[in-house]
């Protein structure tokens, strides 16, 4: 039998069978040790093969190859990656201002992440019912960052259901993954894109203006409108996993359309004639994302000092 995960909790697996059934379904033992460097051998999206053991309990034995993934370094295991979802059509990364802000840095590590894995993402900059006037330019500033780099921005309020149809829009007919810090407002945004779905949500926490963890595991839905949603937990931290120096400046996007620098492997750090370092001098390319990138460079090789 063939299936789609829908839901993993790490010891079940929800699987979606073609004929529309659901079954709970273990994993065949041999890949628990196949790949020891994911936490997780099966995510949500995987398409799988499932046969019924002798005892009448439902095994998936078979992972059928995936077309894209996403994963981030493992918070604990430094040497290990944590796999979010698979065979993705669309990302969508929900960043806020405020409660909780979301970082640059953050932004620029999973775009990162999603371009090295040909992910296409587009931003979507919610709660802009709350931002108050003194405000707007430091938003505009940040949504002017990643439309310059060349990214759809789109900007929403999932509780105000402000622009909501756009979203809907560029969704359909494509499995799609929704990230981003716990309080962003994932879940309220997918309840109102479909009726049908009753996710729970938290307040913000009045003490640090964060968060709570709502969704536990990443889980799919099949949407009214032929679209599938990927919710997944908040993501505090997004650490790239097996990322080289020399390939660092393949995953910002608006560097890769450049290609005058004088060597062809600039690193755009210390090098004469660099194209890049020119044009975040001249401001067609942002200080913010050029300092992002310097900074992941450093941490990707320890020995490489800025």
């Amino acid at each position: 039998m063939l299936g789609t995960v829908y839901k993993s909790t790490g010891s079940w697996y929800k699987v979606k069978l073609e004929n529309g059934e659901f079954i709970d379904c273990k994993l065949f033992g041999k890949f628990r040790t196949k790949n020891l460097k994911a936490t997780n051998p099966v995510c949500v999206g995987d398409n799988v093969s499932v046969k019924i053991t002798e005892n009448q309990t439902p095994q998936i034995n078979q992972i059928h190859n995936r077309k894209n993934y996403l994963i981030r370094k493992s918070v604990k295991l430094s040497k290990q990656y944590h796999m979010i979802a698979s065979n993705i059509d669309l990302c969508f990364l929900i960043i806020t201002l405020k409660n909780p802000e979301t970082s640059t840095m953050f932004i620029d590590r999973f775009l990162a992440s999603t371009f090295s894995y040909n992910i296409e993402t587009v931003l979507l900059f919610n709660k802009i019912d709350q931002i108050k006037k003194s405000e707007n330019e430091d938003f505009n500033n940040l949504v002017s960052i990643y439309q310059n780099a060349g990214y759809e921005c789109i900007e929403i309020s999932g509780k105000k259901n402000i622009n909501i149809d756009k979203v809907k829009k560029i969704m359909a007919n494509k499995s799609c993954v929704f990230s981003g810090h716990s309080g962003v407002g994932k879940s309220t945004l997918i309840n109102n894109l479909d009726s049908s779905i009753n996710i729970k949500t938290s307040p913000i926490s009045e003490s640090n203006s964060s968060g709570q963890h709502t969704t536990t595991f990443s889980e799919m839905y099949d949407l009214k409108f032929n679209s599938r949603i990927i919710d997944t937990p908040g993501i505090k931290g997004f650490g790239l996993y097996d990322v080289k120096n020399n390939e660092l400046r393949d995953y910002f996007k608006e560097f890769t359309l450049i290609g005058n620098c004088k060597f062809n492997n600039c690193l755009h750090y210390e090098e004469p004639n660099c194209e890049i370092k020119k044009r975040v001098e001249n401001g067609s390319i942002s200080e913010s994302r050029y300092s992002n990138y310097l900074e992941l460079l450093s941490e990707i090789n320890n020995n490489f000092r800025l």
